[in-house]
């Protein structure tokens, strides 16, 4: 079936300023986008819809959506190219740290050893946290200081529960793995619809993770109100940093 050529907006990708982080890749839910000789490229146009879900995640500025001539968008085709990538068990395209296997153990052996500290209590405050199964409207939303948080961290930060957790209401998950426009419309609705105190961002260092800190910031900006918020960084050492 030949496809239809029709003038619409569609991705460009400035390859002079792309320096291949592959920060967009994670954000981009048809998985259009493909790291080639060190740049992001667009697999075939069929697959960019032109939304730009991928344009704030881009560090180097090199992302915008123009106007031009290009075969229609196909949805259907995305859908196989999802599950093919799926099926084929494709590794991640990025050459990010998130992908390298390394230890940190070897450098903690010559430290001196301390007691541990005394075990802390869970101080979960509510279930389900996956951002995919949290209700939208529930009662502990309300007045709620809410942590949303890359669901690598809890597994690098040692003092979770008592440095981070406390106290707050939270929502994980990873925006590499999981649709990143589904993210941004449920948390838009879960600030829309609650009263939410504050909210605080907890990625790690890795470039993928930076994605969950735009659709936060998309989620909020679609709300409407202005709720304060702060963004922390986690080291894969388990330091924290403010963003």
């Amino acid at each position: 079936m030949v496809k239809k050529v029709v003038l619409r907006k569609i991705v460009k990708i400035d390859e002079e300023k792309c320096n291949g982080c592959a920060e967009c890749l994670p954000n981009c839910a048809e998985g259009a986008l493909k790291i080639v000789d060190g740049k992001a490229k667009i697999i075939t146009d069929a697959l960019c819809d032109g939304l730009g879900a991928c344009l704030g995640h881009c560090p180097q500025d090199a992302i915008e959506i123009i106007e031009r001539e290009a075969v229609e968008f196909d949805e259907e085709a995305v859908h196989k190219h999802l599950e093919a990538m799926k099926k084929e068990e494709l590794a991640p395209a990025c050459n990010c740290s998130t992908t390298h296997a390394f230890s940190t153990e070897n450098e903690r052996a010559s430290e001196p050893v301390v007691e541990a500290a005394a075990p802390q209590g869970s101080t979960l405050g509510q279930w389900p946290i996956q951002l995919n199964l949290v209700p939208v409207k529930a009662p502990f939303w309300q007045g709620a200081d809410l942590l949303i948080m890359a669901d690598c961290v809890p597994v690098a930060y040692p003092t979770l529960h008592a440095n981070l957790l406390k106290g707050k209401k939270i929502a994980i998950g990873c925006p590499k793995f999981d649709n990143g426009q589904h993210y941004v419309d449920k948390l838009t609705e879960i600030l829309k619809q609650n009263d939410i105190k504050s909210m605080t961002v907890a990625t790690m260092e890795v470039p993928c993770c930076g994605g969950l800190q735009r659709i936060a910031e998309l989620a909020l900006k679609g709300s409407g109100k202005l709720i304060p918020a702060q963004k922390l960084i986690v080291t894969v050492r388990g330091e924290v940093h403010r963003a």
